[in-house]
């Protein structure tokens, strides 16, 4: 008899799989020296950024801690003491 379990076409393999065994990964989201970020960890600005909207200038070297990673693999979320719902781009950040 056949079970209830949904079944998934892997591309790569060319075969129909178990849907529990097809994990979704995200894209790999990587820092400006290429090392791999993950939700929560903590950053470095490797350069002043002017910061739109908000009329303030964070400098290099400010400490942005427990980013949270997002749908484009070139764009981190975070917030700084005085700016909340900051997006900053991963080409300005080197990971602690």
């Amino acid at each position: 008899m056949a079970s209830d379990e949904e079944y998934v076409y892997d591309e790569v393999t060319g075969e129909w799989r178990p849907a529990s065994e097809m994990v979704e990964t995200g894209p790999e989201v990587r820092d400006a020296q290429g090392t791999l970020l993950a939700d929560g960890d903590s950053v470095t600005l490797i350069r002043d950024l002017k910061v739109k909207g908000a009329g303030q200038t964070l400098k290099q070297g400010t400490v942005i801690k427990s980013i949270r990673l997002t749908a484009n693999p070139d764009e981190i979320d975070c917030r700084h003491d005085s700016i909340k719902g900051l997006v900053l781009r991963t080409e300005f950040v080197k990971k602690r």
